[in-house]
């Protein structure tokens, strides 16, 4: 099977890497997302196994337009009736970035049109729409001249874990929060530390790696659920095969925040997760405590002025600048921040940077090696 797996922009060679893992072959990095080839079951494990795609796409017709009729052409031209049922529902979306159309709700339109004729032609009975719960999704994308219509195996997106039961103002998303772990280079052999937890994604997606637990083992449903060659037998064994690589985590994982109400939203959240024996979540001050352990990798999300900043930036970040030199040494230190201009007041020099969004908030991500007095080897080693 031809995939594709939608990601957030700046995870695409995190994510490859982690298809490869899974088995993909024909690895392919695109924007935002990652085309790869694998068998039925690959689907399956890429959806449950995840942290950091949002949705895995099944592609069933790529072709070319110069003007609006060539779309209708194309998609009624596809065998629909190998995918849907004429008794069951459908719903379309669109993702359009071409002269020919002004905006995506037309391109949208005409698909299901296409969709809905070809049935006509066929059964004389068509498919109703609905687009809250459809048994198949397509998905339309439209770059340019090129047209690619794809069934989309996941429906809800993937990081809706499943486990997270409330949240604090402006939470990270759970692929971002993973993304970062992957960034930094984090295999659990070190503690890693979350000084300003909020309601505890980066801490949760962390503990989830440590104990080797699919991401997808708390939800209910997947798209390709409803489709017509859905293999439960085959799901079942996928979901046997993660969970017979679960394991105690062999490090701790701690979360630290000033509000207490942040502090109870974590641990709510990382219980639900199956994560008390390892994340521990504690009310504190990052900037009045010392750190939960001697050498580890820390990894906060502070406030930024587009999000929920503080009064004085400037002095904000340098405060966080001198908490690294002085209370994490011998730990690798990891900054996200869309605050471009203060955060440079960390006054520590990155070793690496990577581009991130936040939403649709530009950020980077900043590593810093805090080198302590005996240094051991840990995440950053990697790079």
């Amino acid at each position: 099977m031809k995939l594709l797996a939608k990601t957030l922009f700046g995870l695409e060679e995190v994510l490859a890497a982690e298809l490869r893992e899974m088995g993909a072959g024909g690895v392919t990095i695109l924007n935002r997302a990652v085309a790869f080839d694998g068998p039925k079951s690959l689907l399956y494990t890429a959806n449950y196994r995840s942290r950091l795609a949002l949705s895995v796409l099944v592609p069933v017709a790529t072709f070319n337009i110069a003007s609006q009729k060539d779309l209708y052409n194309g998609a009624v031209s596809v065998d629909w009736d190998h995918y849907l049922d004429p008794d069951k529902t459908y719903a379309v979306t669109a993702v359009v970035n071409s002269g020919h159309f002004t905006h995506s709700g037309y391109p949208a339109l005409v698909v299901k049109d296409a969709i809905a004729d070809f049935f006509r032609r066929l059964t004389l009975k068509r498919p109703s729409v609905d687009q809250k719960s459809p048994d198949l999704l397509v998905n339309v994308h439209i770059s340019n001249d090129k047209v690619t219509i794809s069934l989309d195996s996941t429906v809800t997106p993937l990081y809706k874990r499943g486990y997270r039961h409330g949240q604090s103002e402006a939470p990270l998303s759970e692929v971002l929060a993973a993304g970062m772990i992957a960034l930094a280079g984090w295999r659990a052999e070190t503690p890693l530390v979350d000084g300003m937890c909020g309601s505890g994604t980066i801490v949760a997606e962390a503990g989830l790696i440590a104990r080797n637990v699919a991401p997808g083992k708390f939800r209910k449903s997947y798209g390709f659920m409803k489709w017509k060659d859905y293999d439960p037998a085959l799901f079942r064994s996928v979901k046997f095969e993660a969970e017979k690589k679960e394991r105690r985590s062999p490090v701790k994982i701690y979360g630290g925040d000033i509000s207490p109400e942040a502090c109870a939203t974590a641990v709510a959240n990382t219980r639900a997760a199956g994560l008390s024996e390892v994340v521990e979540i504690f009310e504190r001050d990052f900037f009045n405590t010392p750190p939960p352990a001697e050498e580890g990798t820390l990894i906060i999300n502070p406030p930024y002025g587009h999000r929920m900043g503080t009064p004085d930036m400037g002095e904000f970040y340098g405060a966080i600048g001198s908490v690294l030199k002085h209370h994490y040494m011998g730990y690798t230190a990891w900054i996200l921040s869309g605050d471009q201009v203060n955060v440079k007041l960390v006054a520590l020099k990155p070793f690496r940077k990577f581009d991130l969004l936040n939403g649709d908030i530009e950020c980077r991500f900043l590593g810093y090696e805090l080198y302590g007095g005996s240094r051991k080897k840990n995440a950053s080693d990697v790079h």
